[in-house]
């Protein structure tokens, strides 16, 4: 993991300080709302429904045990006994109070985190593949990239004010776990036919009420060059990027009006000019990064682990969680494993204190000090022995967080919601409680297979639900509650945008008509083997429309 340096810490440091004072001004009153909204935002601090919110950065996903409790102590101390894993890969905590923020960053200082730029129209934090390091697929790890983009973004002078957010996501594997295509810039990290490193890049993907998918803009470029190819992509999205409509202000709007070959001949000229300059990575700059995510020191052990076998055979359940919630690793004799926050009828990436410390322990003790935090909401503990898997999994039953439901239907990604946030039309959480008691059978749960289910309470869709096989949509419909349905959307490297269904379901309706799209999958599909996206690609809309709106169909 990286580590601060003497700058990091002292610029941490000095930014907690100046916080503290803007702070102090605002609960005194000399700061109104307005004037401090700007300097709030820029610290990760949002007013929600009901009460400020903090959202903790961490930079792609990856904690160690001592960050992890911080976590679990500031939940007990300052909020109310919880935190909530979002799909930044960060972490929010929804109820601190305005005048204890300062001593909360301070309290992240003190294990280096902070909550810089995880709001305002700047560079946010740089997600990548929870699996980074760990995955048997992978070309290369992609979180020294990561790393260098965070520290070139931090503060970066002119990126401070761009025209809208902008998000950055890296994978270093041909299997996209991190919904690389609908960010701003996406780049995964590749070899061309020599050998040598590089990237390719994509550029105006995005959710929110326009949603789009990247568009490939180079299919290489050097790795020393990654820092000035961002530069240029950043600087003409500066310049050209709509400031007068907050709707229209993404960069993807900027590629879909301008048109992706006149964007890119104006990105090329800018990296041209600036491709030997400073920003040019020197390869003793990017091994010195790469020496912080350095290989875990791995025991040397069989592919086969019989204490794992044996355990299996004597425990059902704890054979089906190594089933659904233990991937491969590149390492013999080691997995993977996905925590799931999504027990059922629970909030999806909430997490108690005790539970976070309870991770952290598990993180220290079997997994080489690190854990991850997904874009699914769910903690990772990427460098477990498979000869430790049992015991792991006796602590996760004990503490209720054993659930075998990594990608399945109930393994909801779910926005707060109309809950908590002031921009929400619609609630969340209720519906994904709902659904994950309705599909609670894991026989059923196993038997449907893999199915990403995602929801979001507003257009915004900070619950992907662009992306999901069954996307859910809460909009306000003359003051109700309207459910709408998308189906056939994708986060993988087969990136798709879910198609609307038709018309809207009130709250009472729609975990029916989730349980009919199911139930018309089950179907229609070939055989076990046929997940529901294959099927729904296959099959396409008409069969589910057709059950969900029979007497519209009929007409």
């Amino acid at each position: 993991m990286y580590r601060y340096d003497e700058f990091d810490r002292e610029f941490v440091a000095g930014r907690v300080a100046q916080f503290r004072d803007q702070v102090n001004r605002r609960v005194t009153g000399e700061l109104s709302e307005d004037n401090f909204k700007p300097i709030r935002l820029q610290n990760g601090v949002y007013l929600q429904l009901h009460a400020y919110m903090l959202r903790v950065a961490v930079p792609y996903g990856t904690l160690n045990s001592e960050q992890m409790h911080m976590l679990a102590h500031i939940a007990r101390k300052y909020d109310r006994d919880y935190g909530h894993f979002t799909t930044r890969q960060n972490i929010q905590f929804n109820w601190p109070k305005l005048e204890d923020i300062p001593d909360i960053l301070e309290d992240l200082a003190s294990v280096q985190m902070h909550a810089i730029q995880t709001s305002g129209n700047c560079i946010r934090n740089v997600t990548a593949d929870h699996f980074a390091g760990a995955a048997e697929d992978e070309v290369a790890d992609p979180r020294p990239y990561a790393e260098i983009l965070r520290q070139w973004s931090t503060i970066h002078p002119e990126f401070l004010f761009l025209p809208r957010k902008f998000k950055i996501a890296v994978v270093g594997s041909p299997n996209d776990r991190a919904a690389m295509q609908f960010h701003d810039i996406g780049l995964e990290v590749r070899k061309n036919d020599e050998g040598a490193l590089g990237l390719r890049v994509y550029v105006g993907g995005g959710l929110g009420r326009t949603p789009m998918i990247g568009k490939l803009i180079r299919d290489w470029i050097p790795q020393e060059n990654m820092l000035s190819y961002c530069e240029a992509i950043l600087r003409v999205y500066n310049l050209y990027g709509r400031r007068d409509n907050k709707y229209k202000a993404r960069i993807k709007i900027l590629v879909h009006e301008t048109g992706l070959e006149e964007l890119k001949s104006d990105i090329e000229a800018e990296f041209e000019r600036i491709k030997d300059g400073v920003l040019k990575l020197p390869d003793e700059d990017v091994r010195a990064i790469e020496a912080y995510f350095a290989t875990p020191a791995f025991d040397t052990l069989p592919v086969e682990s019989t204490i794992l076998d044996a355990a299996m055979a004597a425990d059902k359940s704890f054979s089906r969680w190594v089933a659904q919630n233990v991937s491969n690793h590149r390492q013999h004799g080691y997995g993977i494993i996905t925590v799931a926050l999504k027990g059922t009828g629970e909030a999806p990436g909430d997490a108690t204190s005790a539970q976070i410390d309870v991770l952290a322990d598990l993180g220290e003790k079997y997994s080489h000090d690190e854990l991850r935090v997904s874009h699914e909401q769910n903690v990772i503990l990427p460098h477990v022995k498979l000869d430790d898997l049992k015991s792991v999994y006796d602590v996760l039953l004990a503490n209720g967080m054993a659930s075998a439901n990594a990608g399945l239907i109930t393994d909801i990604i779910a926005c707060p919601g109309l809950d908590y946030c002031a921009l929400a039309t619609a609630r969340s959480i209720p519906v994904a409680q709902e659904l994950s008691t309705r599909f609670a059978d894991l026989d059923h749960q196993n038997d449907i297979g893999e199915l990403k289910l995602k929801i979001s309470g507003c257009i915004n869709a900070c619950g992907h639900h662009h992306v999901g096989h069954i996307g859910i949509l809460g909009v306000d419909k003359r003051g109700e509650e309207i459910y709408q349905v998308t189906l056939g959307g994708s986060g993988d490297e087969q990136a798709a945008v879910g198609e609307i269904i038709g018309r809207g379901f009130a709250a009472n309706e729609i975990s029916d008509a989730v349980e009919t799209i199911v139930n018309v999958y089950l179907a229609k599909r070939l055989s076990d083997d046929e997940i529901f996206l294959e099927t729904y690609r296959r099959v396409g809309p008409q069969p589910f429309k057709e059950a969900l709106y029979p007497a519209r169909e009929a007409a």
